[in-house]
């Protein structure tokens, strides 16, 4: 069966860095859209950044432009996201999952669109 696995997360300081990882297995993880949501305590899970089969098109969430940096190792079945100056309002568990084969941004937003879905790995962040 498919299992998505994501680590990395922690607890760190305002303008610190974190990278977190995503494993698939189960699936031909290079033939799929692969994405990074995040829910905070109260709120709606949301569609931080996403990344097409082979990597060459990607999303990125406005308020995480420039800070966070989604790529994947198809070769070791992986999903990455380089988080840099991290804010507190980035505070939440993170979650990792299976997109579609077709890349397009509106799914990247739409948690609907990803069918595999990890347990998630919170990420903290202190002022």
């Amino acid at each position: 069966q498919v299992q998505v696995v994501e680590s990395g997360g922690g607890l760190v300081q305002t303008g610190g860095s974190l990278r977190l990882s995503c494993t698939a297995s189960g699936l031909a993880f290079s033939d799929y859209t692969m994405g990074w949501f995040r829910q905070a305590p109260g709120k709606e899970r949301d569609g931080v950044s996403c990344i097409s089969w082979g990597g060459h098109r990607t999303y990125y969430e406005d308020s995480v432009k420039g800070r966070f940096t989604v790529s994947r190792d198809n070769a070791k079945n992986t999903l990455y996201l380089q988080m840099n100056s991290l804010k507190p309002e980035d505070t939440a568990m993170y979650y990792c999952a299976v997109g579609p084969r077709i890349f397009d941004s509106k799914y990247c937003v739409s948690p609907g669109s990803f069918g595999y879905w990890g347990q998630g790995t919170q990420v903290t962040v202190s002022s």
